[in-house]
């Protein structure tokens, strides 16, 4: 089998790390782009000239992540960085997120993409609020695994006293909001101690090391094959000569074979008698697929509306929702907003902002003023015009919708319909 043919037989998965500041995140993938050889040979020599530069004894492996100017000269992630990564059973997607909780909206976005998240914690320090924060985070968008580096387990004379009381409290944690399958490691980024290696430190741990477990870990894509078809309309395509109408998108979840019915807005129905594609015609097409569908009817549709199979959701003009604040405009109630879902755009309201979360595990702060940034909060929205919204499902593939400042453009909130956290 030759190298190519390798690439493309090996499973993708993708993965975010998140943690407090100074947990050690971009080492960690620093540790896993050098030890896995996945580092090109003048980017590890100009680590190593600016390790030298900042007095650092020996190579400096968060600056293979931290690649802005901004973050070198505070030596703190403040954006989400990519980066690739591969071994002989895997290839890996891996976004570093920022630790600062004014960036927390940053982590939203590497986890949204995430089929697991690594979260970081110093071992002097245990479970703090970033931890519970970015582990909400994980469950409330639908993250099933999650795997928890102790890091800096060296600074604590690798203890296991000490690793025992942080795991219990994780997984205390991760079970109060849903998460189900949690693992914990002790790990030394910086030294290399069960990061891709083995510890010869730690012999009272002996489970596997965070590669092996990337490696072995199942890899969920959100089961969106599993739903009922959708296909928000993006685009319709008319061309007068020919009388070709067809209405492309990109399908969200479900599959489609040419003669299926479909159902569409106001209750039509029709039969799809062409799938097109940027490859030609096909006879199925399934979630994740961008298409041109033809109907056997001459229907006026639009852009925004969706096209789906027997499930198709009833058009509502009030529902309830979890929302993520990503604005320093806090969302109050009777905010005039505007509404994406899917590929509509509509005006809203925030009727209530009925509960924001209490992340520190104290007392949830229950009809508040306001949700502001960084806040995860229950509200519930009425729209303008009929919205065929269903609860969140399939990581995203249906229920998930965007809040939008009317006056700027700018986004507010990212919101998930119907979810509810325990």
């Amino acid at each position: 089998m030759t190298t190519s043919t390798l690439l493309h037989t090996r499973e993708t998965l993708r993965l975010c790390t998140a943690g407090s500041v100074d947990d050690g995140k971009s080492t960690l993938v620093g540790r896993l782009l050098h030890d896995t050889r996945s580092v090109l040979a003048d980017t590890l020599a100009s680590v190593e000239r600016t390790s030298a530069d900042r007095g650092f004894n020996g190579l400096d492996l968060s600056l293979l992540v931290d690649g802005l100017r901004a973050e070198r000269e505070q030596g703190i992630t403040i954006d989400v960085a990519y980066r690739y990564f591969a071994t002989d059973r895997r290839t890996f997607i891996l976004a570093d997120t920022p630790g600062h909780v004014q960036y927390t909206r940053n982590t939203v976005t590497g986890v949204s993409t995430s089929q697991v998240v690594v979260l970081l914690v110093d071992a002097r320090h245990g479970v703090v609020e970033q931890t519970r924060r970015h582990l909400t985070v994980a469950a409330l968008l639908g993250v099933r695994t999650v795997l928890l580096a102790v890091n800096k387990i060296d600074l604590v004379d690798w203890s296991e006293d000490v690793f025992r009381e942080i795991e219990t409290e994780f997984r205390a944690l991760a079970d109060a909001v849903g998460v189900d399958d949690a693992h914990v490691i002790p790990v030394s980024a910086l030294l290399g101690d069960n990061v891709v290696e083995p510890s010869l430190h730690l012999p009272w741990y002996t489970g596997p090391t965070i590669l092996e477990l990337l490696e072995s870990i199942e890899v969920h894509r959100g089961r969106a094959h599993d739903l009922g078809f959708r296909l928000p309309i993006q685009y319709v395509i008319r061309e007068h000569a020919s009388d070709y109408r067809g209405y492309a998108g990109r399908i969200d979840a479900g599959s489609l074979t040419v003669g299926d019915t479909v159902r569409l807005p106001e209750g039509r129905t029709s039969t799809v008698t062409h799938i097109d594609t940027a490859d030609g015609a096909v006879e199925t097409a399934a979630a994740g697929d961008s298409v041109v569908l033809r109907l056997a009817d001459d229907i006026d549709l639009i852009r925004g509306d969706l096209i789906a199979g027997a499930d198709h959701p009833q058009p509502v003009r009030s529902f309830d929702a979890t929302v993520v604040g990503l604005s320093d405009r806090p969302l109050r109630p009777g905010a005039p907003v505007k509404v994406r879902y899917g590929t509509s755009l509509v005006r809203g309201r925030v009727t209530s902002v009925d509960r924001v979360l209490d992340i520190d595990g104290l007392s949830d702060d229950i009809a508040p003023a306001d949700c502001g940034l960084n806040d995860i909060a229950h509200v519930r929205i009425d729209v303008a015009a009929d919205l065929p919204v269903e609860p969140y499902a399939a990581r995203g593939a249906v229920g998930s919708f965007l809040l939008i400042d009317q006056a700027t453009g700018d986004t507010l909130a990212a919101g998930l319909v119907g979810h509810r956290l325990r």
